[in-house]
């Protein structure tokens, strides 16, 4: 595999983890009303490449999800990456080896 794409994927898993965890340690802190991560960072997270850990989070934790910021934008950046990705892969005028 490419080097490059072994570390654009390790970005993306370790983004999603975080985000996931980020949505998890807000509902915690929620709870217990004590300080809060602020929703700019869960957005902005999310928006450089975060977007699947935070929708899974979301529901997972049940977390975010009366917020239309949340509701609509997470799943619409998840489409945008999802979209940006497939056309890397499949429009890219470079060679993407996986093997």
């Amino acid at each position: 595999m490419n080097i490059v794409i072994l570390l654009i994927i390790c970005y993306f898993f370790i983004l999603n983890v975080f985000d996931f965890a980020l949505m998890g340690i807000d509902k915690s802190k929620a709870r217990k009303q004590t300080w809060r991560i602020p929703e700019s960072t869960l957005i902005l997270v999310a928006l450089i490449g975060g977007s699947l850990g935070a929708w899974i989070g979301m529901y997972t934790f049940r977390h975010k999800t009366k917020h239309k910021v949340f509701v609509i934008g997470i799943p619409f950046l998840f489409i945008v990456h999802f979209l940006i990705a497939i056309s890397l892969i499949f429009f890219s005028p470079y060679t993407i080896r996986f093997m």
